[in-house]
């Protein structure tokens, strides 16, 4: 599976983000920040269009744990240089953690 995709025309892309066109991703920002929405639109510098987008807080006191709380922001504009991760959310389930020890 080649890592680059070549489009007619164009520069080559680390990402092919048309397949996940108008449904859902999740998407990791610098800063801790994560959210999820509908994947609208994108460019070549990976600013993401996102409708109905959800944005996960994280815990006061730990920022690496979600604390279960949501805020509704609606359509916004992600950034490139913020995005650090795409993917999915259908498909996708959170497993337990194969690296840490029992009872840790």
């Amino acid at each position: 599976m080649p890592l680059l995709v070549r489009e007619a025309g164009r520069k080559e892309t680390a990402l092919d983000l048309a397949k996940f066109v108008d449904k859902g991703v999740q998407v990791k920002l610098t800063g801790g920040r994560q959210v999820t929405g509908t994947l609208k639109g994108y460019d070549q510098l990976l600013n993401l269009v996102l409708d109905e987008a959800i944005e996960y807080e994280r815990e006061q006191d730990d920022p690496l744990k979600l604390c279960g709380k949501t805020r509704q922001l609606g359509l916004i504009v992600c950034r490139g240089t913020a995005v650090m991760l795409v993917s999915p959310t259908d498909g996708t389930d959170e497993i337990a953690n194969p690296f840490l020890a029992d009872g840790a």
